[in-house]
């Protein structure tokens, strides 16, 4: 077995960010940019380096993902500016909150930009937040990156990043168009559709600067039904032996100190993939307690598997077996 690589999701506002930047057991910090903004990023990025002791940072662009802009005001049904224009057969359902939220899209106005719907979903929605639009109708378009998304990309290059994340890419010119901006930085192109799995199933080729994530926090929700994530993940991990796996990992030790079964039945079948880097999510990450029994959890479940693997093999009348 390969050596374990923990990636935790964090920001250097967070209290706990040096605490984990300096942690052995951390390989790799993922930066999310989901709620940052152009004139405090430099400054953030500065502190998140000068406080890494080293650990590797990979900042996350988001491409090609539907996040809201603006949340209009009404108090009939919701209204909202995406960062990208679209299209798509209406009416549809859309899905917030990770799939837990949902609302139906009536239609849509401003050249793509703005989507109407009949009523609103159960929880208030934020600037910055992403959204779903499973119908096979769906278009995004516009550029790759908007100018808020260039903005990011300078402001790393700037800072000295030379390692990125790519979400939601669909294909090799993403990437490509990527490397314009970073030249030859290290690429983690986040596979969280249908669109990216095809991609991964058909024309990624893996090289010495390009990598595949497993994003199942996006993937989980946009595949058809829930159990395609099963073959999504065996894909993925095919296509490249050294794709990391994030998200939706030990969500148990958020709310208890001792995880679910479920979650340790899971990280072994992970661990039975081949899988050996693991990413854990923004919520799992926000607070010290949860991420340290989560990385105390993972490490034990992947050196018990790694013991058992590693036993010595006896016969008994010609037959197989370990002690």
């Amino acid at each position: 077995m390969k050596q374990l690589e923990i990636l935790a999701t964090l920001w250097p506002e967070m209290p706990h960010y040096t605490y984990f930047a300096k942690d052995d057991r951390i390989s790799a910090i993922r930066l999310n940019t989901a709620m940052a903004d152009v004139v405090t990023l430099p400054g953030l990025l500065k502190q998140a380096i000068d406080q890494s002791y080293g650990t590797p940072l990979y900042f996350d662009i988001k491409g090609r993902q539907l996040r809201i802009t603006e949340v209009l005001p009404n108090e009939e049904h919701l209204e909202c500016r995406l960062n990208h224009p679209v299209s798509v057969k209406t009416p549809t359902p859309v899905l917030f909150k990770a799939g837990a939220d949902g609302a139906l899209l009536d239609h849509i106005e401003e050249d793509g930009y703005k989507l109407v719907f009949r009523g609103g979903p159960k929880f208030n929605l934020l600037p910055g937040e992403s959204l779903h639009i499973r119908h096979p109708s769906l278009v995004v378009g516009g550029a790759l990156f908007t100018e808020q998304q260039l903005a990011f990309i300078e402001a790393a290059k700037n800072a000295g990043i030379n390692k990125y994340m790519l979400s939601y890419a669909g294909n090799n010119a993403e990437i490509e168009e990527f490397r314009k901006h970073v030249g030859t930085a290290e690429i983690i192109a986040k596979i969280e559709d249908k669109k990216g799995l095809d991609f991964v199933n058909t024309s990624y080729k893996k090289t010495k600067n390009t990598g595949l994530l497993t994003a199942r926090g996006d993937l989980f929700v946009e595949v058809d039904r829930p159990h395609e994530i099963l073959q999504a993940t065996k894909d993925i991990i095919k296509a490249d032996p050294d794709a990391i796996v994030g998200s939706r990992l030990l969500l148990s030790v958020t709310e208890e100190a001792v995880p679910s079964c479920a979650d340790l039945n899971e990280m072994a079948w992970l661990i039975d993939q081949n899988y050996y880097r693991f990413m854990f999510c923004d919520g799992l990450c926000l607070k010290k307690e949860s991420l340290d029994r989560a990385i105390n959890i993972l490490s034990a479940v992947y050196n018990a598997i790694e013991e058992e693997q590693n036993k010595p093999m006896y016969t008994k009348f010609g037959i197989p077996f370990k002690k």
